[in-house]
């Protein structure tokens, strides 16, 4: 079954705009145990997905580890400004990004700190994609396979760049659409938190505007359902919360063969 995080409420981002949103993970139809996090903070305009990798029950402790540093870092630098980073701030960067990045790469030293030193956790990871709001704009971050939709005018735009076997493959145009359909490593990863002691975390910059959602989801929906499915089914959802069980309920349908975890934010007009 699944396990709703949070009901759908608002917020004030900004003088002309508030954000919806809404969030739902569930196991899927093949799995035993669900290695999917998920948080939603609108206290700190901050929104998570996390996938976990490494199985009995260490996926699940990856990702619920990469939650948890990235949301007590956020807590403790709104608190105290002043506080030292684990990190330098990157001078090509903002100070929103910078904040966002610096937690990622943070909650990725935990988890390999975690794997190396205790035998059980050897192995695990994580992917993360993680959405954060502010008063200047938004920013996506994330590393491995889990997504960032923007869904506007009707149409949908993945964000993020998988950092997948199967994407490289893509990028370097050496498959054809049947190859691409039957690639036999679709599950690879080639970045993701924990695999080494640093981690490169991709963020892109982004403006919202009202009517914006913005949908984070691991690929247990990515990977069962179309973009065009994944548009139909949550502009014409009666609110977020529908949207999201329609969304869950549709890649289950189509085969639930993994965890399946989603949020929505939406921005309308005050």
């Amino acid at each position: 079954m699944g396990a709703w995080v949070a009901h759908e409420e608002a917020h004030q981002l900004r003088s002309i705009m508030k954000l919806k949103y809404a969030g739902l993970t569930h196991v899927g139809m093949k799995r035993t145990h669900n290695e999917d996090h998920l948080a939603l903070l609108p206290e700190e305009s901050l929104y998570i997905v996390a996938d976990g990798m490494g199985g009995h029950a260490s996926g699940e402790v990856a990702s619920q580890m990469a939650v948890e540093t990235i949301t007590s870092f956020f807590r403790m630098t709104t608190r105290d400004e002043q506080v030292t980073w684990p990190y330098k701030e990157e001078r090509n960067l903002r100070y929103d990004e910078n904040r966002l990045v610096t937690a990622i790469k943070f909650s990725n030293l935990r988890i390999y700190e975690a794997a190396a030193r205790e035998g059980r956790f050897k192995g695990m990871g994580t992917t993360i994609v993680t959405a954060f709001f502010t008063q200047g704009g938004a920013y996506l971050g994330h590393v491995g396979d889990s997504r960032g939709y923007r869904l506007r005018d009707g149409k949908i735009e993945q964000i993020t760049d998988d950092h997948s076997l199967l994407n490289d493959y893509i990028k370097a145009n050496r498959l054809t659409p049947e190859e691409i359909e039957n690639f036999p490593h679709k599950n690879v990863i080639v970045r993701a938190l924990g695999m080494k002691d640093t981690v490169q975390v991709d963020v892109n910059r982004l403006d919202p505007r009202p009517g914006d959602y913005y949908l984070l989801c691991s690929d247990g929906l990515s990977g069962m359902i179309s973009d065009d499915e994944i548009l139909e089914l949550t502009i014409n959802a009666p609110d977020l919360e529908k949207a999201c069980d329609q969304l869950v309920s549709a890649a289950n349908q189509a085969g639930g063969t993994d965890n399946i975890t989603v949020s929505l934010i939406q921005f309308v007009s005050e």
